[in-house]
């Protein structure tokens, strides 16, 4: 099984990137973990470097902004069916 983490500290734009990637993740129907990664060490380990972030599988794929649902969806897809690489 897939993970797709929110690298983050809480802030607001942090909590919608996850509320989106949940809703994407429910849409697809994927049984991918969503984890929220909030300690800055752990953030900057993965090698994001702006928040929010989203990885899947520890690999960085967005960094420093909210993706549109569409773009997310997109994201992921690939992603997921690649595990974990995106195009």
């Amino acid at each position: 099984m897939s993970r797709v983490q929110i690298l983050g500290t809480g802030c607001a734009k942090c909590e919608k990137l996850a509320q989106r990637a949940r809703e994407v993740l429910d849409g697809l129907g994927s049984d991918a973990e969503l984890v929220k990664v909030k300690e800055i060490e752990d953030i900057v380990a993965l090698g994001a470097m702006l928040t929010p972030a989203l990885a899947v599988d520890d690999k960085v794929l967005l960094a420093g902004r909210v993706p549109s649902t569409k773009e997310l969806s997109q994201i992921l897809s690939d992603a997921l069916a690649s595990g974990g690489s995106s195009s």
